[in-house]
Protein backbone atom coordinates (compact mmCIF):
# COMPACT_ATOMS: atom_id res chain seq x y z
CA UNK A 1 0.00 0.00 0.00
CA UNK A 2 2.91 2.34 0.74
CA UNK A 3 4.53 1.36 -2.56
CA UNK A 4 1.27 2.59 -4.16
CA UNK A 5 1.17 5.70 -2.45
CA UNK A 6 4.84 7.09 -3.06
CA UNK A 7 3.72 5.89 -7.16
CA UNK A 8 1.31 7.95 -6.94
CA UNK A 9 2.81 11.11 -5.42
CA UNK A 10 5.57 10.28 -8.18
CA UNK A 11 3.16 10.96 -10.71
CA UNK A 12 1.31 13.98 -9.27
CA UNK A 13 4.92 15.11 -9.31
CA UNK A 14 5.88 14.70 -12.73
CA UNK A 15 2.30 15.80 -13.84
CA UNK A 16 2.92 18.96 -12.08
CA UNK A 17 6.01 19.70 -13.51
CA UNK A 18 4.76 19.10 -17.09
CA UNK A 19 1.57 21.20 -16.59
CA UNK A 20 4.18 24.19 -15.20
CA UNK A 21 6.29 23.71 -18.15
CA UNK A 22 3.13 24.16 -20.39
CA UNK A 23 2.24 27.53 -18.60
CA UNK A 24 5.96 29.00 -18.91
CA UNK A 25 5.44 28.00 -22.47
CA UNK A 26 2.19 29.56 -22.98
CA UNK A 27 1.85 32.14 -20.92
CA UNK A 28 3.15 35.34 -23.61
CA UNK A 29 0.19 33.55 -26.30
CA UNK A 30 -2.24 32.79 -24.04
CA UNK A 31 -2.55 33.77 -20.58
CA UNK A 32 -5.49 32.46 -19.71
CA UNK A 33 -4.32 29.17 -20.56
CA UNK A 34 -1.28 29.65 -18.54
CA UNK A 35 -3.53 30.41 -15.55
CA UNK A 36 -5.23 27.08 -15.91
CA UNK A 37 -2.74 25.03 -16.10
CA UNK A 38 -1.25 26.84 -13.33
CA UNK A 39 -4.87 26.22 -11.59
CA UNK A 40 -4.39 22.56 -12.05
CA UNK A 41 -1.40 22.17 -10.77
CA UNK A 42 -2.07 23.77 -7.76
CA UNK A 43 -4.73 21.65 -7.18
CA UNK A 44 -2.36 18.19 -7.84
CA UNK A 45 -0.65 19.56 -5.46
CA UNK A 46 -3.17 19.78 -2.60
CA UNK A 47 -5.20 16.70 -3.32
CA UNK A 48 -1.84 14.85 -3.32
CA UNK A 49 -0.08 16.74 -0.33
CA UNK A 50 3.16 16.82 -2.10
CA UNK A 51 5.54 19.49 -1.18
CA UNK A 52 7.12 21.51 -4.58
CA UNK A 53 10.52 22.47 -5.20
CA UNK A 54 11.36 26.09 -4.60
CA UNK A 55 11.82 26.98 -8.20
CA UNK A 56 8.61 26.12 -9.14
CA UNK A 57 6.56 26.95 -6.05
CA UNK A 58 7.81 30.55 -6.31
CA UNK A 59 6.02 31.05 -10.00
CA UNK A 60 2.35 30.63 -8.28
CA UNK A 61 1.59 34.53 -6.17
CA UNK A 62 0.88 33.76 -2.43
CA UNK A 63 -1.75 36.01 -2.45
CA UNK A 64 -3.84 35.82 -5.77
CA UNK A 65 -2.89 32.23 -6.56
CA UNK A 66 -2.30 33.66 -9.90
CA UNK A 67 0.98 31.70 -12.51
CA UNK A 68 3.33 34.24 -12.45
CA UNK A 69 6.67 34.14 -14.85
CA UNK A 70 9.42 37.01 -14.68
CA UNK A 71 9.55 39.83 -16.93
CA UNK A 72 5.97 38.98 -18.11
CA UNK A 73 3.34 39.29 -15.51
CA UNK A 74 5.76 40.05 -12.14
CA UNK A 75 8.53 42.19 -11.58
CA UNK A 76 11.58 40.79 -9.55
CA UNK A 77 14.04 43.00 -7.76
CA UNK A 78 17.25 42.82 -5.63
CA UNK A 79 16.80 44.99 -2.29
CA UNK A 80 19.78 45.91 -0.02
CA UNK A 81 18.47 47.42 2.84
CA UNK A 82 18.52 45.66 6.30
CA UNK A 83 19.15 42.15 4.86
CA UNK A 84 19.78 41.27 1.14
CA UNK A 85 16.32 39.63 -0.91
CA UNK A 86 14.83 39.25 -3.66
CA UNK A 87 11.42 41.23 -4.11
CA UNK A 88 8.97 39.92 -6.58
CA UNK A 89 5.66 42.17 -6.88
CA UNK A 90 2.71 40.21 -8.92
CA UNK A 91 1.49 42.87 -11.62
CA UNK A 92 -2.06 41.19 -11.09
CA UNK A 93 -3.17 42.09 -7.52
CA UNK A 94 -0.18 44.15 -6.56
CA UNK A 95 1.41 42.43 -3.54
CA UNK A 96 4.89 41.92 -3.02
CA UNK A 97 6.56 38.99 -1.98
CA UNK A 98 9.98 39.06 0.05
CA UNK A 99 12.56 36.54 -0.17
CA UNK A 100 15.71 36.66 2.13
CA UNK A 101 19.03 36.13 0.11
CA UNK A 102 21.73 34.20 2.36
CA UNK A 103 23.28 36.29 5.21
CA UNK A 104 26.47 37.55 5.34
CA UNK A 105 29.40 36.08 7.71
Amino acid sequence: MARRKKAEKYLALKRVEHLLELAKENISKDPDLAQRYGNLARKIVMRQRIKLPSEYRRLTCKHCKNFILPGVNCRVRVRQRREPHIVITCLNCGEKMRIPLKGRK
